[in-house]
């Protein structure tokens, strides 16, 4: 599968929608939070033995920290992980914010009022994302 050089890190391996990036992405939007193994595994319904071996690997390779308890989560020091992250997010926006198709007529409801999407609230986050790409 091709790559954009621009947004390309070599140092993340992580291809959306794997166990790996699915932990990866749980761990750090909620950096606030250490998680036990079997924590991680209801979360994301993964079976024992690879949520266990997903995090023992991502760990090895610098993702994610582990307390001496077991509990793993989100390392402060990983920005490039956090931008990941915040990139999966909004993508997943983008993709599942209603459209108009989407909407039901205003015959439909005519006692509820429309939902609004703020457009320069679009641009913005369309203009961050460019941004992004760019640097």
């Amino acid at each position: 599968m091709p790559v954009h050089l621009d947004t390309h890190d070599p140092k993340i391996d992580l291809t959306p929608g794997t166990t790996k990036s699915d932990i990866v992405a749980f761990l750090y939007n909620n950096p606030e939070y250490g998680y036990k193994p079997s924590e991680l595994r209801e979360h994301l319904d993964v079976p024992h033995g690879t949520a266990t071996t997903t995090l023992k690997r991502l760990h090895e390779a610098g993702y994610i920290g582990k307390t001496e308890d077991s509990y793993y989560h989100a390392l402060e020091q990983r920005e490039s992980l956090r931008r990941y992250v915040a990139s999966l997010d909004q993508l997943d926006r983008m993709f599942t914010q209603p459209t108009d198709n989407d909407r039901p007529s205003a015959s439909d409801t005519e006692d509820v009022p429309p939902e609004r999407i703020d457009d320069a609230e679009i641009e913005r986050e369309l203009a961050e994302l460019e941004d992004e790409l760019g640097e």
